[in-house]
């Protein structure tokens, strides 16, 4: 028997990492009779950023993925990562919710379940890791690794203890910016070795390039389960390489026992695979020490790229890699995992663009003050938290204790849309994207959005409406074209979004209103009329700090406001900003609802003082 074993995470960290989660159900079928044949300990398939990406982007229902996985790969365990109380979304569950998800997680094909809390408080891991055991599954505590003045090896084996007390099969180091060095990892898993006896995994990042090494050390002192990648997706942001590792341990007594030819021919396939998805490889230095400093995860650094892309301020990355450290330290060291690297990623960001740090604080950062998420690992900045929440009263018990029951009500609110519980659970870990996503099933209109495959081309034009991409100077924009307007009138408005951001174009017939129903009319002419909001130029003109969505529109013309008070929420990179009045006055337009994309340079409401 092998003494060391394998989760390949090709089927969801590994692209994740490296593709922003966009891997599709039907590229990752036709590899699976060859990925059940190699013998693996587990596959992780679900979980983490997959419910999102499927919902948004690919329009696929991550149930039926599961499901299709579970069919397509009868003999290899399926894992997934779970967010603990969080589940999968970015706020905590009641009790209720978190057993249903997981009973039904199970059901449809998920054996392992690796349990998480971003802040390492076991409380918000209890009810999880019980609803796994209830029903016969495997449930791995998880140490989220990091380092700080309030992190180090005593209080990793602590927290190794508890879990195992807690009942948990199995635990992992969870390294997900890839900090651990060599000579700590081994450090690490031999305290924990002779702390523990469940058996000991190791999931790290390959991001500074020590993952390698740290894997290798943790073998030697203890580490009996390993997480790579296949090849093809491997390195850099991602995982070390499957079928280096099982080269390295071959012929020795941690060797794996597994096939390297059946390994490369996998990788191969994924290989091809990957030219599909170019468009949405990261921009990142590989290796790249500086996660090191700013332990800044894979998945973050892609975020914080297309924000600043959008501002026009990519020359101010190091500006927020500088700053994510000391917003850490404000929060009390929080490790960066889902949601905190989010959390503490949007706050920095929104601090350098600002150029005032906390002038704009965003609901999750108000949350997590008030102890919404657990315990912080270290002590609080008091001058952010009565900058943020004031005198509100900061929650000591677990966060989940909080919450009446929602199963019944969740079902109740989604009504015919919803045709099983897993809708449901759709709509409740991602209230707009599920409902929009559920609709448009039942609507037939589901649209993902396109790859760019080079020497793909299309024979014809495409009817409006249509989505396409077009590539400029090595820029890649997506194009999403729709009409209105009687086809009689002399001019007609066409509505085109670029990279989701609304641009109108009038299209107009020189020789009569009939050419201007014809796309292809050769006398047309198109004028871009651009934004329909005006630009800033006023002390009363609201902005938002940063692109994003209006989730929330609390204030309507004719209304009196005061210096501070909250006219708006705005959402980027997952999180939500409340949009406060500049100045006292009333409300004189309103140029924005819910569900647009808005710009930083536009106006979106008007207060006159």
């Amino acid at each position: 028997m092998p003494t060391v074993r394998i989760t390949d995470v090709i089927l969801r960290d590994a692209h994740q990492s490296l593709i922003a989660t966009r891997m599709r159900t039907e590229d990752m079928l036709p590899a699976c009779a060859r990925l059940d044949r190699v013998g693996y300990w587990s596959l992780e398939v679900w979980g983490g950023a997959t419910f999102d990406a499927c919902l948004r982007y690919l329009k696929e229902d991550p149930w039926e993925r599961l499901r299709r996985l579970r069919e397509a790969l009868p003999g290899t365990r399926l894992q997934m990562l779970l967010r603990g109380q969080n589940l999968l979304g970015y706020r905590h569950y009641p009790d209720d919710v978190v057993r249903a998800f997981v009973e039904r997680a199970a059901a449809n094909g998920v054996d392992v379940f690796r349990i998480f809390d971003a802040l390492n408080d076991l409380r918000n891991l209890e009810v999880p890791v019980e609803a796994v055991k209830a029903l016969g599954k495997h449930a791995q505590g998880t140490i989220c690794y990091t380092t700080s003045p309030v992190h180090d090896v005593p209080r990793f084996v602590e927290m190794a203890r508890a879990l195992e007390t807690m009942g948990c099969d199995s635990i992992v180091v969870k390294d997900m910016a890839g900090l651990l060095t060599p000579m700590v990892a081994g450090e690490l898993f031999r305290a924990l070795h002779a702390a523990v006896r469940v058996p000991l995994h190791l999931h790290s990042h390959n991001s500074a390039g020590l993952a390698y090494m740290s894997h290798l050390k943790a073998i030697d002192n203890g580490c009996s389960h390993i997480d790579t990648a296949i090849s093809a997706f491997a390195d850099g942001p991602s995982h070390p390489a499957t079928e280096s590792l099982v080269a390295a341990l071959q012929g020795t007594e941690y060797d794996t026992g597994l096939d390297l030819a059946l390994l490369q021919s996998i990788s191969a396939y994924f290989l091809e695979v990957r030219r599909k998805y170019r468009r949405f490889e990261g921009e990142y230095a590989v290796p790249d020490t500086r996660v090191q400093t700013n332990q800044v995860p894979g998945g973050m650094i892609s975020n914080l790229y297309q924000q600043l892309r959008e501002q026009d301020a990519l020359g101010r990355l190091d500006e927020v890699l500088a700053e994510i450290p000391r917003v850490r330290e404000d929060l009390g060291y929080p490790p960066l995992v889902t949601p905190t690297s989010q959390i503490v990623g949007t706050q920095a960001l929104l601090n350098v663009l600002t150029r005032a740090r906390y002038k704009t604080i965003t609901n999750e950062v108000k949350l997590y003050l008030q102890g919404r998420y657990g315990k912080a690992p270290g002590p609080i900045n008091e001058w952010v938290r009565q900058l943020a929440i004031g005198n509100a009263e900061v929650m000591e018990a677990r966060p989940a204790d909080a919450l009446p029951p929602e199963m019944d009500a969740l079902r109740e609110a989604a009504g015919i849309l919803a045709a099983s519980d897993e809708d449901v659970m759709t709509l409740a870990m991602f209230p707009e994207l599920g409902r929009e996503f559920l609709e448009q099933r039942a609507a037939g209109t589901l649209m993902p959005e396109p790859l760019q495959i080079p020497g793909t081309e299309t024979a014809e034009p495409a009817a409006v409406p249509t989505e396409f991409n077009v590539t400029l100077h090595g820029e890649t924009y997506h194009i999403k074209v729709t009409g209105s307007g009687h086809h009689t009138r002399h001019q007609r408005p066409f509505y085109v979004y670029v990279d989701g951001m609304p641009e109108e174009i009038l299209v107009e017939a020189l020789d009569g209103p009939e050419e201007a129903a014809d796309s292809a009319a050769p006398g047309r002419r198109t004028t871009v009329q651009g934004s329909r909001r005006p630009r800033p130029s006023g002390p009363g003109h609201v902005t938002a700090a940063m692109p994003g969505t209006i989730v929330e529109v609390r204030v309507q013309p004719g209304d009196t406001v005061q210096a501070g008070d909250p006219l708006l929420v705005s959402e980027a990179m997952k999180m939500e900003t409340e949009v406060q009045a500049p100045i006292a006055g009333t409300v004189a337009a309103v140029y924005v609802a819910k569900g647009d994309k808005v710009n930083p340079d536009e106006t979106l409401i008007e207060i006159r003082p």
